[in-house]
């Protein structure tokens, strides 16, 4: 009896982070382009997270090391685009991402912007600095960067005609976190979707 009585929370459990992994993975491949068959330019834009502290937070030390992963080492000219103001702190988030990618052992070109406070204002903000790539990549968790493709084919068709898988979605990564992260990223989505922003 006690063991029938474990079993339904720990399936619960189960079922419930299946359905993280199993949101997640589906948005990671949504609001993509055609792309390039062999750019020759990509830009990797990694959305920040609220940060109180100088040292990143777990959210944004994973979507830092999803956007490292995801630069194409066979691409000659790719940048590494750190977005986010200072929203919970005096040091914008792209600014302490930065940080934490040289810490990480990251030597390749990145650029900042450094006002955004929103999503929405990320993408609007980011767009001067990725308007040269043949290839884009928007990096977060995986619904929070599909709202970001979302945001870029409203506000650029012809720069989402570019959006290009990133590697930000890793079965069994974060696995605790991802069903919280789909519950927002729903949530904000279908704001999104809406006209919210």
């Amino acid at each position: 009896m006690r063991a029938r009585l474990l079993a339904v929370p720990l399936l619960a459990l189960a079922g419930l982070l299946a359905w993280g992994e199993f949101v997640n993975a589906q948005a990671s491949r949504r609001e993509l382009g055609p792309g390039v068959a062999a750019p020759r330019s990509e830009a990797v834009v990694v959305l920040g997270f609220g940060n109180r502290r100088r040292r990143a937070n777990l959210v944004n030390r994973y979507r830092v090391r999803a956007g490292i992963r995801s630069l194409d080492a066979r691409v000659p000219d790719r940048v590494l685009v750190l977005c986010g103001g200072a929203v919970e702190s005096f040091l914008p988030e792209a600014d302490i991402m930065a940080a934490y990618a040289r810490e990480r052992g990251h030597r390749g070109r990145m650029l900042l912007e450094r006002a955004s406070t929103t999503t929405w204002e990320n993408i609007v903000d980011v767009i001067p600095l990725i308007e040269h790539a043949e290839a884009i990549k928007i990096v977060s968790d995986p619904v929070h960067a599909e709202k970001g493709r979302l945001y870029l084919r409203m506000l650029r068709p012809d720069l989402a005609a570019r959006l290009v898988r990133g590697r930000d979605y890793r079965f069994g990564e974060l696995v605790l976190l991802k069903p919280v992260a789909a519950v927002a990223g729903l949530v904000g989505l279908r704001r999104a979707r809406r006209g919210d922003v």
